[in-house]
């Protein structure tokens, strides 16, 4: 019986590749995202943080493709792409353009 479970643990045991799969991911968003926290304005954080995902999203797609056989980098980066359209989706367009410094012009209000 111990041995059976001992070979279970050998086997199923967290390979170094996952760890180090880990570390990138925690790079990949934890710096940046705290750079944005630190350095942008409030309205500007949700415009920044959907282009961090989609690139993030962006890199991991890179790094599945070369290793096929890990599943799991395919979820993640299909989840980083999720919530990049979220928080798209919730940021507003003035937003979007302060972020890109770009002033957004009002049409004039026109009667029909």
């Amino acid at each position: 019986m111990i041995a059976s479970n001992a070979s279970w643990i050998e086997k199923n045991a967290p390979s170094r590749e996952s760890f180090c799969i880990l570390a990138l991911l925690s790079m990949l968003i934890g710096a940046p995202a705290f750079l944005m926290i630190r350095l942008l304005e409030p309205e500007l954080l949700l415009p920044a943080f959907s282009i961090l995902l989609f690139s993030d999203a962006a890199i991991l797609a890179i790094v599945a493709r070369i290793n096929s056989e890990n599943v799991t980098l395919w979820d993640i980066a299909g989840a980083f792409t999720v919530v990049g359209c979220a928080a798209a989706i919730f940021s507003e367009p003035d937003q979007v353009a302060l972020f890109f410094e770009q002033p957004v012009a009002q049409p004039p209000d026109t009667p029909l």
